[in-house]
């Protein structure tokens, strides 16, 4: 099966190039270039160019193509196009095809950072450099599991361009470079100085914002010093500053007055000895009138009082303030010998909140009202003394110090630098939660014995029924709470050798060569409150809140060479190899990997080009070194719904509550994990169609085998519910004794059967895996065009286009291949498109840019709905030779979300979608000479 789904793919990707080279063929004035570095309008490309490195390669050369494309996004773009960070720029490329958890998510592990998710394949799959080196990872995992760089804390003020390569590059950089090497280039030799003032807001409420940026340098004859640094403040917005998603009544799939909220005040009881439920109000009062002591609940249709805002309490925008500063300096010493430093430091500060919290009681036994006390009470903002009182502060700092040597050696053939750099990110986490045991006595009082009625043993509490229903006020709250805190930390130290230059010559010219040498030390900490493990049996526990632990390191040494041969005048030839030696307590030992591509020019405008490359990436730090937490989790337990006679392949069959519910999970890392192994190619055509026309497309497959993964909830429960009946879904027999049944059934603990129990799943064990396979391909295009009027001025037209063709998985040998791509529990995009014209005349310049994202499954999993179009402007005028405003919309039309008339889950819209609407932004820069 999977050799056939490989070759139908790989016709779809034939089909498509060559359609579209025959297009290309049949109509001359097409368009323009993408380009290896997207040359902008005012520097066309030039045959007199000096040599540079560009990403991808360590060999300086004079073509700006290369044999696999990248993407540049220059300062000048970044501002012209109103971005506010790094991330929200990199945010747009149409190669972002993945989901990635956001500032909606803030019930995740990471809510204060931003990543990027190349390609569909994850957070971790691209490497992120700064300056060609790598950084410290986010000191919290993305998703309680794999390590990352977050792209919030970089300066936009200090950024020359970033370099984004698409494809594999670890015969070049090493581990993660498996879905593309973002490279964020810092400014250098800059000379002057220049102040910027910008500031911002929301047309629809909250989001103020504001930013300084000072740009300088000084360069002297032998010396040069650039220095950066950028202040940014915002305010949140919480959900409730949004009137379409600030109660359950915004749900689109039923009537607003028929919509059900989270139950908030809910006294229930269950009849000793019969199961049954009943409700249970202070004396002389009924569900009316007991809701109505509280202002934020509602007397639902079904006589229970809800809280239809609920979930709104939570933010949708952080709170932050963000401080970065940057410094890069030379020394020029005799004999072409120079000398670097580059320092980057950040310190940002943020406030995030997710919905109030909640209390659920444990079963109890209540004498004096002769029942098992099932209760569940939601806190409102007023009992905390606002909204704010729930935010959890998170304070993080960071550095990241290079100094080198570089200079020329061999008769001045060779360049060589010499670099060491230490990088660390070191984050706090002040959360408020309620103690367990304090806020159980405040309800339930203390425990007087233990009661073993007809079916189990239950504590014997005096349940405080009139406290339970009367609103708390701010002091008794504090006096509820404690703060938990978290530490951690990420480092990473490093030292590199390269050597590059021209071996010799042939006839169609020099051969290139380049070598590296490079050791490094990678290693983190992440220290949680010791009262939100999973294994916590003291005095203190925290009342339903559990976190993940961990910490260790790992040594890295690697040695690479790369050539660049010229085979003839109109092809060339590259090959590079790389070999990584790992030091640490998983089973990695060493990796090698190799890459060649070609490169055939058979006109001065015309280019052929194509790339293969091997990959590999070790297995993220917190996969290995995680120390147990816990979580929960929804699922489906296939066991009772098979035993119970229903088929959980037919949709609807298990969907209740008695098969579909919340479970709690543990979940640590694992040392036997293996190193991920892959496989990319490029294949496409450079076009300069005319002198201001370019054209560009490269279609693309990405491998991977022994990509790491938790299990999947949905696996584990299929293979142990097919160990616990003796078959499986298809009925086929299957071995309840084999050792893999022992491994399924010892992971997964039930309650068993009682007069209260019917096996559910009490708690399960979650562990990473080497998957088996995963892998995507498909099509990148890129177009420009510069029109240059006497009369009218510069116009720059931009047009680029991602489609992904395949994105498939299979987790298990033998297992069925999953089609990723069109299935509807899986929300990535299957197709980005950004566009870009900017008309530049006398003193004024604008922009028009936007994006669109392609269509998503509905949350039904019926059908798909629309896409997502964002158009975005700026206008700037220079008023003198130094001084110049601008004034930037973002979202202009002020859309939100696609309809979903089946998206009946808070916040009713895919987290992908901005709940944000319109920014508009003024700024002043000022340059001082």
């Amino acid at each position: 099966m999977k050799e056939k789904n490989c070759s139908v793919s790989r016709s779809k990707l034939t089909i498509a190039m060559m359609a579209v080279l025959a297009s290309v063929a049949a109509a001359p004035v097409l368009a323009q270039n993408q380009t290896s570095t997207e040359e902008t309008a005012d520097q066309p490309a030039s045959t007199e160019l000096d040599k540079v490195v560009v990403t991808g390669s360590r060999i300086k050369k004079v073509d700006i193509e290369g044999p696999a494309p990248v993407t540049v996004i220059t300062a000048d773009d970044i501002e012209r196009q109103g971005f506010s960070t790094v991330y929200d720029a990199l945010n747009t490329l149409t190669e972002f095809t993945g989901s990635v958890q956001n500032e909606l998510n803030q019930n995740g592990f990471t809510p204060n950072a931003s990543f990027l998710n190349l390609r569909g394949l994850g957070p971790g799959y691209q490497l992120i450099l700064v300056n060609g080196r790598r950084t410290a990872d986010y000191p919290l995992p993305y998703n309680s599991q794999s390590n990352a760089v977050n792209l919030a804390n970089i300066p936009a003020a200090a950024i020359e361009r970033i370099e984004v390569l698409s494809g594999g590059a670890s015969a070049i950089y090493g581990s993660d470079a498996v879905a593309g090497v973002v490279n964020i280039i810092m400014k250098s030799n800059y000379d002057g100085d220049m102040l910027t003032i910008r500031g911002g807001t929301t047309t629809r409420g909250g989001g103020d914002s504001g930013r300084l940026q000072w740009i300088g340098g000084k360069v002297g004859d032998n010396w040069s010093l650039t220095y950066a640094a950028e202040y940014m403040a915002r305010e949140e917005i919480f959900a409730s500053q949004r009137d379409f998603m600030d109660s359950y009544r915004d749900d689109p799939s039923v009537d607003p007055e028929d919509a059900t909220a989270v139950i908030g005040i809910r006294l229930r009881d269950r009849l000793v000895g019969t199961g049954l439920d009943s409700y249970v109000y202070p004396e002389g009062e009924d569900a009316a009138s007991t809701c109505a002591r509280f202002s934020e609940f509602e007397l639902e249709s079904r006589g229970t009082c809800g809280y239809f805002g609920y979930p709104a309490t939570q933010q949708i925008r952080n709170s932050d303030s963000t401080l970065t500063g940057y410094l890069y300096g030379t020394y020029d010493f005799a004999n072409d010998l120079q000398a670097f430093v580059q320092l980057s430091v950040a310190r940002a500060d943020a406030k995030i909140a997710s919905a109030t919290q909640f209390w659920q009681s444990p079963l109890a036994y209540d004498p004096t009202l002769d029942t098992i006390v099932d209760t569940q009470r939601i806190f409102t903002p007023s009992e905390l003394g606002g909204r704010e009182a729930q935010q959890t502060e998170i304070n993080e700092r960071s550095f990241d110090l290079a100094v080198g040597l570089r200079g020329l050696m061999f008769s001045d053939r060779f360049d060589w630098d010499a670099t060491v750099s230490h990088a660390r990110y070191e984050l706090e986490v002040k959360q408020p939660r309620f103690l367990a045991n304090r806020i159980n006595e405040y309800f339930l009082g203390p425990e007087t014995g233990e009661l073993d009625p007809f079916f189990g043993a239950y504590p014997v509490v005096n349940f405080n029924v009139d406290r339970y229903f009367t609103p708390l006020d701010p002091d008794t709250y504090q006096s509820l709470i404690t703060t938990v805190n978290t530490d951690a930390t990420s480092e990473v130290s490093q030292a590199s050798f390269v050597l590059s230059g021209d071996l010799f010559d042939l006839p169609a010219g020099p051969v290139g060569m380049a070598a590296t040498l490079e050791a490094a030390r990678q290693k983190y900490d992440l220290e949680n409150d010791p009262r939100i493990s999973p294994t916590y049996d003291g005095p203190e526990p925290i009342y339903n809140l559990t976190g993940t632990g961990g910490g260790g390191e790992r040594d890295r040494y690697a040695v690479g060479v790369e050539f660049s041969v010229p085979l003839f005048e109109t092809l060339k030839l590259s090959v590079a190899g790389r070999y990584d030696k790992y030091d640490d307590v998983t089973a990695v030992d060493g990796a090698f990997t190799w890459s060649s591509g070609l490169e055939f020019r058979p006109t001065d405008n015309f280019m052929i080009r194509g790339s293969f490359a091997t990959s590999f990436r070790a297995p993220d730090m917190h996969y290995v070194f995680a120390q147990e937490s816990g979580f929960f989790t929804t699922v489906l337990d296939e066991y009772r719904c098979r035993r119970d006679g229903l088929d959980p392949t037919v949709t609807g069959d298990c969907s209740g509550g008695a098969y579909t519910y919340s479970v709690f999970g543990t979940r640590q890392g694992s040392t036997e994990l293996q190193e991920e192994e892959g496989r990319s190619a490029t294949v496409g055509f450079v076009w300069d169609v005319t002198d201001n026309m370019s054209l560009s497309m490269d279609a693309y497959r990405i491998k991977l085998e022994g990509a790491v993964s938790d299990i999947s909830t949905s696996y584990l429960l299929r293979e142990e519910a097919a160990c616990l009946l003796g078959t499986d879904r298809d009925g086929n027999p299957v071995d309840g004794s084999s050792t893999s049944c022992q491994f399924f059934t010892s992971l997964v603990e039930r309650t068993g059967v009682d007069e209260v129990n019917d096996d559910e799943i009490d708690n399960y064990l979650s562990y990473p895996f080497n998957q088996s396979m995963l892998e995507t391909s498909g099509i990148d295009a890129r177009w420009r065009y510069q029109l240059d009027t006497d009369r009218m001025g510069e116009f720059n037209f931009g047009l680029g286009w991602t489609h992904v063709l395949e994105l498939e998985e299979q987790e298990f040998p033998g297992d069925e291949i999953r089609n990723l791509r069109d299935h509807r529990q899986f929300f990535n995009f299957r197709s980005r498109v950004n566009w870009e014209v900017n008309w530049e005349r006398d003193d004024w310049t604008f922009n028009l840019n936007g994006y669109r994202w392609g269509s998503l499954p509905n949350w039904a999993e019926t059908g798909r709905i629309g896409s997502y179009v964002i158009w975005n402007g700026r206008v700037e005028k220079k008023l003198t030779e130094k001084a110049t405003v601008g004034f930037a919309v973002n979202n202009i039309l002020d859309d939100l979300h696609p309809e979903d008339d089946t998206f009946n889950s808070y916040p009713f819209f895919w987290r992908a979608y901005s709940p944000i609407g319109r920014e508009v932004f003024a700024s002043y820069s000022y340059r001082f000479n």
